[in-house]
């Protein structure tokens, strides 16, 4: 049974006609046992959604003949996912003819879906709506800054986030970002204390709580840059 219903299919098919103009790449690691291979302490955590986010994104590569889908076994093909430093799955890297450092962990669905969408229109034309205010900022950034956005399907505000992280790593060769379904990986909810979403994680020290337009994102993402990089390991702002 398909996942994307014939409105949504036709919806996004109509916008990758319109939108997409240069090929995109997605490589997606998955594993087709429903067991994930973790570390010792994490063994037996199943891969809930390994199933369902492989046939979510095969259904959304069949409708653009722009975009070509790549399937890897996150075992298996265990330095492919160094290479693109994968270390969780359900993964998915999304690339033009260079790696961005865009990451989707967990299905893109819900929410989601549109961010997930946008994002390869994004990376079809290798720019982004951005602010030119905001393009200018990004091309001063010169340190390496990872952007980890907690989200969940049901929140109406997490896609703002994510959308905009990917914007500025689609900008920066110094960012990257990933969208992280909290659900799916309860161990790093736990680790960042992610108690409510979006909840954006800087470097693995800092963090921006809820959703924030552009402006003030890029404010917030730059002075924790700045401050972890004087100081070590700043609050949560």
């Amino acid at each position: 049974m398909d996942l994307l219903n014939t409105e949504v299919r036709e919806a996004t098919k109509k916008k990758f006609d319109a939108d997409l103009e240069g090929k995109v790449t997605l490589i997606h690691f998955t594993q087709e046992s429903s067991r994930l291979v973790l570390p010792e302490r994490l063994k037996d955590q199943e891969c809930l959604f390994c199933r369902e986010t492989k046939q979510l994104i095969e259904e959304v590569a069949a409708l653009s003949d722009k975009i070509e889908l790549r399937l890897l076994d996150f075992t298996a093909d265990k330095e492919q996912a160094a290479e693109y430093g994968i270390d969780k799955i359900p993964a998915l890297a999304v690339l033009n003819e260079k790696d961005p450092g865009i990451r989707f962990y967990g299905i893109p669905s819900g929410y989601e879906y549109s961010s997930f969408i946008e994002c390869l229109v994004d990376v079809s034309k290798g720019t982004t709506t951005l602010s030119e205010k905001t393009k200018a900022a990004l091309k001063t950034v010169d340190r390496d800054i990872h952007l980890q956005v907690f989200i969940t399907p049901t929140c109406p505000y997490c896609s703002m986030s994510v959308r905009l992280a990917h914007q500025f790593a689609l900008e920066s060769p110094f960012i990257r970002a990933d969208m992280v379904e909290s659900s799916e990986f309860p161990h790093l909810a736990n680790r960042y204390n992610v108690m409510a979403v979006p909840r954006t994680v800087i470097n693995d020290t800092a963090f921006l709580e809820g959703a924030m337009p552009e402006d003030r994102f890029l404010k917030e993402i730059m002075s924790a840059a700045a401050s972890i990089d004087k100081n070590g390991s700043p609050d949560a702002l």
